[in-house]
């Protein structure tokens, strides 16, 4: 059973940076495709940054330019590097993952962690 733990929420003023880290229980680089999701309160779930099936990051709309995702092998993390963070990034994020290379095509993915809060203030 694979496991996807994040880590690296907190409180933050508006303007100020966090990075997530999420750690896996199997080897990340046996994931097809990899991402961050999150949920603000009263809104669906989101897209924000992803790895696609040719290792190409991706980026939402109304965070590119002050996220960044990243991967660690030696140390078999995926991060998510947020900064000048904005009121409206307040959300649950989630790392997810999937080993197949069909689902992440359909950007369904299999894996997903528990998420961590963050909550940026004025």
């Amino acid at each position: 059973q694979v496991q996807l733990v994040e880590s690296g929420g907190g409180s933050v003023q508006a303007g100020g940076s966090l990075r997530l880290s999420c750690g896996s229980s199997t080897d990340i680089l046996s994931f097809e495709c990899m991402g961050w999701f999150r949920q603000g309160p009263g809104k669906e779930r989101e897209g924000v940054a992803g790895f696609d099936t040719d290792g190409n990051s991706n980026y939402a709309d109304n965070v590119k330019g002050r996220f960044t995702i990243s991967i660690d092998k030696a140390k078999n993390r995926v991060y998510l590097q947020m900064n000048s963070l904005k009121i409206e990034d307040t959300a649950e994020y989630y790392c997810a993952a999937s080993s197949s290379l069909s689902s992440c095509r359909r950007r369904s993915f299999a894996f997903w962690g528990q998420g961590t809060q963050v909550t940026v203030s004025s």
